[in-house]
C-alpha cells in the first residue's frame, strides 16, 4: 500500500472514531450497539459494520468507552471533558465558561461544532500546541439557549436567509420554500430553528411571525422584544380570564383584614404613572411616636396559583419598561385599575406597619393584610415641592395635584387632608434622611446614576432628551420601601427552623473587575481604599460623590455599576451587599414583579403557621425570575438605545461635544455630553494619521504625529450614520475640545 493511500486510510479511520464518539456523547450515558450506530451514520455495507465493530474493540481498550451490556457501550467519563455555557464572539469563536475552571475554555471557529451563544454544551480539552495553551472542540450540545431569532429574510426563488443583526450569530439561517409564512423579501421577522444537519453550514428555520418593514417604530420595538422572547400583547384568553376576576372590595373579605381606611394616605410616584403600587400611612400616635404604613397592593389575593393568569404572569415574570411604552405582567383590569391604589378608591393591600419614633428607630412591626383608601395621588415633583416650600402647590400647572379632597370622611372619623398631608410630608422626608444616613454608614454604595429620558411626540418620535434626577422625594419612596423589604426578609429570614423564602441577593464584587475599576480611574485622579468590605464601599461613595458634575461621570458611573456582582433571586441568602443588609427580599412592587407576588404568598402561608415551602421549587422560579429580569433590562436598554439613534439621525449636521468613553483596537466610543448617545468612531475613519491602539493607556496614538485619544478626553464629532436597525451610531472626529475651540 502506498504512503498516500495509507494515509488516506488511517484519515478516514479517524473521522469514523470521532463520529462513533460523537454519537455516543449524545447518547447522555444510554447504551447502544454498533447496528443503532451504523444507523445514525446511514452506513449498510457489510465491510463499514465491520470496521465500526472494530473501532469500538479499540476504543474500549483504550479505555474510552465502556461496554455496559453485551455488545451496548457508552461513553467512558474523562476529566478532559467539562459542561458549560458558551461565549460566542463577534468573530465567530468562542469561550465555555465552565464553573470548575478558573480559566474559560476557547473554542476554534471549526471546533463549535453549530454551537451558539448561550448553549449549555459538552467541551472536549487539549493543549494546542504552539504556546501549550487550553483549546477545546463542543462535543455535545447539551441545552439550546435559544431557538428563535429576529433577523431580515432575503427571499431566492427556491428559499431564503435570514439575516440576524445579533453580532453574537455567526450565521444566517435558511428558509425552505414552504416555512416563508407569507413573509415579503426585506421583511423583518421571528424565525424559529427547526435542525442543524450534521454537513450544513447554516441551520434549517421557519417563520413564525412577520414583524413588518426595518427601520419603522412599531416593527422595531416589536423586534427588540421578540429578540428577547418577551411578548407584547395578552392571549385573548388571559384578557377574558382577567375581565372575569371580582374586584369588587366585598364585605366578607374586609372583615378577614385590618382596616386601615381611616389612617391618612397617599401616593407618590411619576406624574406618568398608571399603575400604584404602593402608598405611604401616616398617623401621629399619642405617645409622640408615629405609626407609618407601607401599603402594598395585594395582587396575590387576584392571583390565583393554577390558574392561566398565573402560569402567564409567571412566564412573564416582569413588566418590561420600553422608551415609548411598557409591557405589563398583568392584564390592565388588574395593573391600572383593581390593584393599582388609585386616589379616593378602597383596595385590598398587603401591609408592613411600623411604630417609628423622631430617631427613625423602630419600635415595633407588624405585617398583613389589609383594606386601604388613598386620600391623595402625588407625583414626584408635587411631593418635592411640599418639601422645598412646605406647601401643597395645587393651583399652579406645573404641580396640579390630580385629586386633594380638603375634607376626608371614613367610619365617622373627619380632618383636612391638606393640612395633614403637608405635615405627613415634611416628617416622612425627615425620617427618611436619617434612615438613609444610617444606611450609608453601614456601607451602603449610592448608586444615582443619571437616566436618560425622551420627549415624544404623538408619532413616537423624540422631540427632546432630558436627564432625570432623584431628588429627596424620590428617596423618601425608597427608604420607606427598603425598610419594609428588609423587614419583610429579616422577620422570615431569622425564624427558626429554617422557612423556605425568595430573597435579593447581592454578592460583593469580584476583585479582578475591582482592580480593572481603580485601573482606569487612576486616569482621572481617583482611587480605592480595598482593605475591606467597609472600606471599599466608602472609597466607592467618595468615588461616585466625587465625579458628579464632571465630563466624566456618567462613563465612571457606568464602569463602577458594571464592577459590581448582578443582584438575583434565590432561597439562599447571602444578604445584599450594595444596600448592606443582611436580609433583602422585594416586597413592594407585585403588580410590576413575580418575586414579589411569591413573597407576598409566602408571607401569608408562614404568617398562617404554614409548613416550610418547597425549596426546589421556590428556588427554579427564582432562576427563571432572575432570568426574565435580565432579558427585560436587555431589551429596554436596547430600546433606549433605538431611541438615541432615532434621536441622532434627525442631528446629523450639528457639532456634538462628547467623551471618550470606551477605546478599542477597532475604534473610539465617544458619549456626546448633552444627551448621553453613544457611538463609535472607527480608527481607519482618522485620516489625520494612522492610530494604533495602546491597551495599558486606554489610548489610539497616531504613529506619525503622536496625536493621541485617550479614555476621557473631550472630543468633538458629528453623526457619520444612524443605523435603526442595527441600533449603530457612527461618527466623524472633528478633533479633541482644546484643538477644535483653539
Amino acid at each position: 500500500m502506498s504512503k498516500r493511500n495509507k494515509r488516506r486510510k488511517n484519515s478516514n479511520n479517524n473521522n469514523l472514531t470521532q463520529s462513533i464518539l460523537t454519537i455516543l456523547r449524545k447518547q447522555n450515558s444510554n447504551p447502544i450497539n454498533y447496528k443503532q450506530i451504523a444507523s445514525s451514520l446511514d452506513v449498510r455495507d457489510t465491510s463499514a459494520r465491520n470496521m465500526i465493530i472494530k473501532l469500538l474493540k479499540k476504543l474500549q481498550l483504550e479505555e474510552k468507552i465502556e461496554e455496559i451490556d453485551r455488545g451496548k457501550y457508552i461513553i467512558k467519563a474523562s476529566k478532559n471533558y467539562y459542561t458549560g455555557i458558551a461565549d460566542v464572539t463577534s468573530r465567530g469563536q468562542a469561550y465555555i465558561i465552565v464553573d470548575e475552571l478558573e480559566e474559560d475554555i476557547f473554542i476554534n471557529n471549526k471546533n463549535l461544532n453549530h454551537t451558539l451563544h448561550g448553549d449549555t454544551v459538552e467541551v472536549y480539552v487539549f493543549k494546542r500546541r504552539k504556546g501549550g495553551k487550553q483549546e477545546g472542540e463542543v462535543t455535545n450540545i447539551i441545552k439550546r439557549k435559544r431557538t428563535e431569532f429576529v433577523g431580515v429574510i432575503q427571499i431566492q426563488e427556491r428559499f431564503a436567509f435570514v439575516v440576524t443583526s445579533d453580532t453574537k450569530m455567526y450565521t444566517d439561517i435558511f428558509i425552505p420554500k414552504d416555512k416563508f409564512n407569507g413573509a415579503k423579501d426585506g421583511e423583518k421577522v421571528l424565525v424559529e430553528i427547526e435542525n442543524w444537519p450534521e454537513k450544513k453550514d447554516s441551520p434549517f428555520g421557519r417563520v413564525i411571525k412577520v414583524l413588518g418593514k426595518p427601520g419603522e417604530h412599531n416593527t422595531e420595538i416589536h423586534s427588540i422584544l421578540a429578540q428577547f422572547g418577551l411578548p407584547y400583547e395578552f392571549p385573548k384568553e388571559i384578557e377574558e380570564y382577567a375581565n372575569n376576576i371580582d374586584t369588587s372590595i366585598n364585605q366578607t373579605e374586609i372583615k378577614k383584614r385590618r382596616d386601615m381606611r381611616p389612617d391618612l394616605t397617599f401616593t407618590i410616584d411619576p406624574k406618568d404613572a398608571k399603575d400604584f403600587d404602593d402608598a405611604l400611612s401616616f398617623t401621629v400616635l399619642e405617645d409622640g411616636n408615629y405609626e407609618i404604613g407601607i401599603h402594598i397592593a395585594d395582587v396575590s389575593y387576584y392571583l390565583v396559583p393554577g390558574t392561566i393568569l398565573d402560569t402567564e404572569a409567571y412566564e412573564r415574570a416582569t413588566s418590561v419598561y420600553l422608551v415609548d411604552r411598557v409591557v405589563p405582567m398583568l392584564p390592565e383590569v388588574l395593573s391600572n385599575n383593581a390593584c393599582s391604589l388609585r386616589p379616593n378608591e378602597e383596595k385590598f393591600t398587603f401591609s408592613a406597619v411600623f411604630k417609628i419614633n423622631n430617631k427613625a428607630e423602630v419600635i415595633d412591626k407588624w405585617f398583613g393584610r389589609t383594606v386601604t383608601y388613598s386620600d391623595a395621588r402625588f407625583a414626584y415633583e408635587e411631593a418635592q415641592h411640599v418639601i422645598e416650600s412646605n406647601v401643597i402647590q395645587s393651583d399652579s400647572e406645573e404641580y396640579q395635584l390630580i385629586t386633594i379632597p380638603k375634607k376626608i370622611s371614613i367610619t365617622g372619623k373627619e380632618y383636612t387632608v391638606k393640612k395633614e398631608i403637608t405635615e405627613a410630608i415634611l416628617k416622612l422626608d425627615e425620617l427618611a434622611k436619617i434612615l438613609r444616613k444610617k444606611r450609608m454608614k453601614q456601607g451602603a454604595i449610592s448608586f444615582d446614576k443619571v437616566e436618560v429620558k425622551f420627549i415624544l411626540d404623538n408619532n413616537n418620535n423624540p422631540e427632546g432628551v432630558y436627564f432625570k434626577e432623584s431628588k429627596d422625594a424620590n428617596k423618601l419612596i425608597e427608604e420607606f420601601m427598603l425598610l419594609a423589604n428588609r423587614s419583610v426578609a429579616e422577620f422570615i429570614g431569622k425564624q427558626t427552623p429554617r422557612k423556605t423564602f425568595v430573597y435579593r441577593v447581592h454578592d460583593e464584587p469580584n476583585d479582578e473587575k475591582i482592580a480593572a475599576l481603580e485601573n482606569i480611574i487612576k486616569r482621572f485622579g481617583y482611587k480605592l481604599d480595598t482593605r475591606d468590605r467597609k472600606t471599599t464601599a466608602n472609597s466607592l461613595n467618595r468615588l461616585l460623590k466625587g465625579v458628579q458634575g464632571k465630563k466624566e461621570q456618567n462613563m465612571i458611573d457606568t464602569l463602577t455599576i458594571r464592577s459590581m456582582s448582578k443582584a438575583v433571586y434565590t432561597t439562599h441568602n447571602i444578604g445584599h451587599y450594595g444596600l448592606a443588609f443582611d436580609y433583602y427580599t422585594h416586597f413592594t412592587s407585585p403588580i410590576r414583579r413575580y418575586p414579589d407576588v411569591m413573597v407576598h404568598r409566602l408571607l401569608q402561608h408562614y404568617l398562617e403557621k404554614g409548613k416550610p415551602a418547597s425549596e426546589k421549587d421556590f428556588e427554579e422560579k427564582c432562576a427563571h425570575s432572575s432570568e426574565m429580569e435580565g432579558l427585560a433590562a436587555q431589551a429596554e436598554r436596547s430600546s433606549i438605545k433605538y431611541m438615541q439613534v432615532k434621536y441622532m439621525a434627525d442631528h446629523k449636521d450639528q457639532n456634538f461635544l462628547g467623551v471618550i468613553s470606551g477605546v478599542t483596537d477597532w475604534g473610539i466610543y465617544v458619549e456626546i455630553i448633552s444627551n448621553k448617545c453613544e457611538g463609535m468612531v472607527r480608527l481607519q475613519d482618522i485620516k489625520d494619521d494612522h492610530y494604533v491602539f495602546h491597551k495599558d493607556e486606554f489610548a489610539a496614538i497616531g504613529n506619525r504625529t503622536k496625536n493621541s485619544y485617550r479614555l476621557g478626553d473631550e472630543v468633538y464629532v458629528r453623526v457619520k450614520n444612524a443605523d435603526l436597525v442595527r441600533k449603530q451610531l457612527d461618527f466623524v472626529m472633528l478633533g479633541s475640545k482644546d484643538e477644535f475651540d483653539g
